[in-house]
């Protein structure tokens, strides 16, 4: 098999997709009885989102409500609830233009990759459904069956992104220069630092904030769908 020549990444929500996975992910929970008090869990699902658009939340503040979230349930529940979500949710919100896009890489042979901070166990049937190969997320502690509610090693967020990156490519025997061209899609302000790592950086879906960003540097701007913020 030959050598990819070119790497492409993708972040997932607001840019592979017109929503937010980890936010709808706890709206479903709350909505369907399974996050404790549903009003409460909507308050910090809605106060997590805002912060996050604004630039102005850690990974820590995101993981102790989110992974909370999984720490407080069977693991066996967990699974059916996620069919639950992707049918109901996830599968009819992949639209053909974010789905063209990702086989326009994978049919000429690029390396590609998922690379987001939302936790690995509500995105990895994401990027299974949008046949995707590999996936970078932050991901979710399991000890002893369960969820901890805690991170495993580096929280894939912000730089975090760049060093999963590069551990990941490590692993396989490369570096981002080895590439002749590397792409990354994302719509947020918080991936700055990888957008800013890779040849060919695209503001896919951005914020206001990142298309003045793009605008400024001369970097592609790619509104796949109608802006959802």
């Amino acid at each position: 098999m030959p050598e990819p020549r070119r790497l492409a990444l993708f972040d997932l929500d607001h840019t592979l997709l017109p929503l937010d996975s980890d936010y709808q992910w706890a709206d479903f929970l709350a909505r369907t009885g399974r996050a404790g008090d549903p009003d409460e869990a909507r308050r910090r699902n809605d106060d997590l989102m805002e912060r996050y658009t604004a630039g102005e939340l850690t990974a820590l503040e995101a993981a102790e409500f989110m992974l909370g979230l999984l720490a407080r349930h069977d693991p066996v529940d967990l699974a059916a609830w996620h069919e639950e979500f992707m049918r109901d949710v996830i599968r009819p919100a992949i639209l053909p233009q974010a789905a063209e896009l990702v086989r326009s890489h994978l049919a000429v042979g690029d390396l590609c990759a998922v690379v987001t901070a939302t936790n690995d166990f509500v995105t990895a049937p994401i990027a299974r459904a949008f046949g995707v190969p590999h996936l970078l997320a932050t991901n979710a502690e399991y000890q002893a069956g369960r969820y901890t509610g805690h991170i495993a090693g580096t929280a894939c967020f912000r730089e975090g992104k760049v060093l999963r990156v590069e551990a990941w490519l490590a692993d396989q025997g490369y570096r981002l220069a080895d590439f002749d061209e590397t792409f990354f899609y994302s719509d947020s302000t918080n991936d700055v630092p990888l957008l800013r790592e890779v040849s060919r950086p695209i503001a896919t879906n951005p914020v206001p904030a990142l298309r003045e960003l793009a605008e400024r540097e001369g970097w592609p701007i790619l509104d796949l769908f109608p802006a959802t913020y």
